[in-house]
């Protein structure tokens, strides 16, 4: 049975799960969620899909999944793949991915979000400048950890690096540039050349050019 993936190319939270299902081989289809339109504010999404009123949510059959963190576990118990290969490994893929969600896309989210899809004059240059500050910190933390790695957690690619990768790849101004963090670069290079690897704009349904 196909699994469905609520999605939209937007959203790094959504490519953090879209990623790793295209990468596992596990069969899935993405489901345009019209974010931008105001879906997931309404009654139906939010009794029907999920009652967070978020997105991705992944639907296998009668289960369903909100938050990416939890559908890139079930990713990896359906797969076997990207969880880590021993308990010391699950316990550091898990350790990034809740540090990820802290300290690193809560921030890359909201600052991307404040200054690529409000309109101009709506735009809090004190909150843009804050997040902005915090993202440098993370960055830091980031680049340093893959001094002498090729991968956040072991020898190959885990849900730690799909985690952290969420934001990194877009191509909107949010405070971030490849070239200012040159191990970061290299690891995003890596995940780039697993094959299956795709942008999350070729990946997952929606862009900003489609509401230009």
């Amino acid at each position: 049975m196909t699994m469905k993936l609520y999605c939209f190319g937007e959203s790094g939270n959504a490519y953090k799960a879209a990623l790793p299902l295209e990468l596992s081989g596990l069969d899935w289809a993405p489901v345009k969620v019209n974010f931008f339109g105001g879906e997931t504010r309404t009654p139906e999404y939010r009794s029907e899909i999920n009652e967070m009123g978020e997105a991705p949510v992944l639907v296998d059959g009668d289960l369903k999944l909100s938050q990416s963190g939890v559908i890139q576990m079930y990713i990896s118990e359906k797969s076997g793949r990207f969880g880590g290969t021993t308990p010391e490994e699950a316990r550091e893929v898990m350790r990034w991915m809740f540090w990820d969600n802290h300290k690193l896309s809560s921030q890359a989210g909201t600052a991307r979000f404040l200054m690529n899809f409000l309109p101009e004059e709506k735009r809090p240059a004190e909150a843009i400048a804050f997040t902005q500050g915090r993202l440098k910190a993370a960055y830091q933390v980031l680049d340093a950890h893959l001094d002498g790695r090729d991968w956040m957690v072991g020898d190959g690619p885990s849900n730690a690096d799909f985690c952290c990768c969420g934001y990194l790849f877009y191509p909107e101004p949010f405070g971030f540039a490849r070239e200012d963090w040159p191990r970061i670069d290299r690891w995003l290079g890596n995940i780039q050349s697993l094959d299956g690897w795709k942008h999350p704009y070729d990946l997952m349904p929606g862009s900003p050019a489609d509401r230009a």
